[in-house]
């Protein structure tokens, strides 16, 4: 069964004009609405019951066309909130080698030895003495197969002897 609603009048149109547009919605639309209505998330535990709502739908597979809005429209909310909220601070280059190697079930050894990277440099690395260089983070987001960006590069700023250097150059 599907719920008519008649929507109000468009505004801009020809004079004398009261066309309105029928909006159809689906039963299991209108029990999406009322499990979770759609409007600002402002707790946490609003934000469990979005994410728990997303993972639902997401399990399903396939979605009708008004389900589908839906869930567009519930991760829109469900960002939001995490954005204004819940700021993801970005993993270091150490942490994020850690993680790619486990995911992937390789060695430091053998990272070392498939990308040409020395394994002191990436045992310097996952302690966190050492940073990767751009060519580096090149061998190793080829290797596994990741965009570069992963890694989070960062130019080491110049000592103020250069940067004394630097100035009177310019």
């Amino acid at each position: 069964m599907t719920t008519k609603l008649k929507a109000r009048p468009r505004r801009g149109g020809k004079q004398g004009s009261n066309k309105t547009k029928a909006v159809r919605l689906s039963d299991s639309y209108l029990a999406l609405i009322r499990r979770f209505p759609l409007r600002p998330i402002r707790s946490d535990a609003e934000l469990d019951r979005a994410i728990a709502a997303v993972d639902a739908l997401i399990d399903r597979g396939r979605l009708a066309r008004d389900e589908s809005d839906y869930l567009d429209v519930l991760s829109d909310l469900v960002k939001r909130y995490e954005e204004e909220h819940h700021e993801i601070e970005p993993a270091s280059d150490g942490a994020m080698l850690e993680h790619l190697c486990e995911s992937k079930d390789v060695t430091k050894l053998a990272v070392a030895e498939a990308t040409g990277i020395a394994n002191s440099t990436l045992s310097a690395v996952l302690s966190g003495k050492r940073r990767l260089t751009r060519n580096h983070i090149a061998r190793l987001a080829a290797y596994f197969q990741v965009v570069p960006t992963v890694f989070a590069f960062e130019a080491d700023e110049p000592t103020n002897g250069k940067r004394r250097r630097l100035a009177r150059r310019l």
